[in-house]
């Protein structure tokens, strides 16, 4: 009788809370945190590699400038995929984007503010064509973006004639080439980088602690305070030491206030708002998106006018960078933001993914390219290396997809 009692006895099957919390942690860590640890070992290698060169205040600055518009694209690349779609345009768009500022400042002498409005409003019109055929006439985003690259790419070669337009003024290459320091306003502030990275870390921790009383408040599972903490001291750390570097060299680049401003903009709007939330449904299940009353063509073409936005926007900051506009602008771009969002986490079916997990994403790809690229490797083996790292991600995504069932 004791044995039965014992047998039947529910605590007696279940393994120890200790062992369930340990496993639950480390799936979890694994899950959500891999491409952040995969970005530090490989930046921990190439450091090594390169005698220090990587890391170099410089260096990262540099790095910064050079993959800005990648994560740009990526960031307006991740709510297409969520939904289930793709945007192989954004290449070609950047390229016609940069046509247009090119030939309205350099040609006709246009401002740059004006001109920087009517090129971002190209980029909605663009958006929303491409939109309309996805969204309500239901052809396939693929085809539709596949047109889409091909007919921009010719407008671009048609705009510029085959010719290279340059220079920019210099008001023009601000946000791309200049650092907090060319701001007069902030030139007199003592420490005026650091001071940044002060209050993104205060930032930060107001946030998190925001989330966990909230999670207390609703019964939803917060953690522990320690763990809170560690975060919270993590944040600060990184913020602050990360603007510290950068004053070694020149501080802190604008565009890097500009895509932190977006980062924080749309992880906002995906895990915050109503509209974030339709578009997760969206790709997680179609029908059932429908069928609870969500307007889901809506979903899908605003979708598409966002990515011709920032598409628009990473065109400016490309031209402004390289201080020119070239008909051969943004060739393979799609590729670079499409990885980027895939090895940041997002799913090939759509439903799953993160701004942040995207610019991981980008950012990767990009310590890959600089690194390769000081230690002298070719550029054969380097996209030989980044597909393979691409296939790595998507089935490492497959197999947690396969584990959570």
């Amino acid at each position: 009788m004791m044995n039965e009692k014992k047998a039947a006895d529910p605590a007696a099957t279940k393994p120890p809370v200790k062992d369930w919390l340990n496993k639950k942690f480390l799936f979890t860590a694994v899950h959500e945190y891999a491409m952040f640890i995969a970005l530090i070992l490989i930046a921990i290698f190439f450091q090594w590699r390169t005698d220090g060169v990587l890391l170099q205040p410089i260096n990262i600055s540099k790095l910064i400038m050079q993959n800005s518009y990648i994560l740009i694209l990526a960031i307006g690349m991740l709510p297409c995929i969520l939904t289930g779609d793709i945007d192989l345009s954004v290449g070609s768009v950047l390229a016609v984007i940069g046509a247009i500022a090119g030939t309205l400042i350099v040609n006709m002498g246009m401002g740059v503010g004006v001109t920087a409005v009517i090129c971002l409003a190209v980029g909605l019109l663009i958006g929303a064509w491409q939109g309309f055929w996805v969204a309500f006439v239901r052809v396939p985003s693929f085809i539709v973006t596949l047109g889409g690259m091909l007919l921009f790419r010719g407008m671009t070669m048609v705009i510029l004639d085959g010719n290279t337009l340059s220079p920019f003024p210099t008001s023009y290459q601000f946000v791309a080439q200049r650092f907090l320091s060319d701001v007069p306003m902030f030139a007199a502030i003592p420490y005026s980088t650091i001071l940044v990275g002060v209050l993104v870390a205060v930032f930060c921790a107001y946030i998190e602690l925001r989330d966990y009383q909230q999670k207390i408040e609703y019964n939803v599972p917060a953690g522990t305070r320690t763990a809170l903490i560690v975060r919270i001291a993590v944040i600060a750390f990184v913020s602050v030491f990360s603007t510290y570097w950068l004053t070694q060299f020149k501080g802190l680049p604008i565009i890097l206030i500009l895509l932190a401003f977006l980062i924080a903009f749309y992880s906002f709007i995906c895990r915050r708002t109503v509209f974030g939330r339709h578009v997760y449904a969206l790709g997680g299940n179609e029908r059932a998106t429908q069928l609870s009353g969500i307007k889901t063509k809506w979903v899908r073409f605003i979708v598409f006018v966002n990515m011709g936005l920032m598409a628009a926007v990473a065109g400016l900051v490309f031209s402004a960078r390289l201080n020119c506009a070239a008909p051969s602008a943004g060739t393979g771009f799609e590729l670079d933001a499409i990885a980027a969002c895939y090895i940041g986490g997002a799913s090939a079916t759509g439903g799953v993914g993160t701004i942040v997990g995207a610019v991981v994403g980008g950012l990767v790809m990009g310590v890959l390219n600089n690194g390769m690229s000081i230690l002298g490797i070719g550029i054969d083996w380097q996209q030989g290396i980044k597909g393979l790292v691409l296939l790595a991600a998507v089935a490492f995504d497959i197999y947690n997809q396969r584990n959570k069932r």
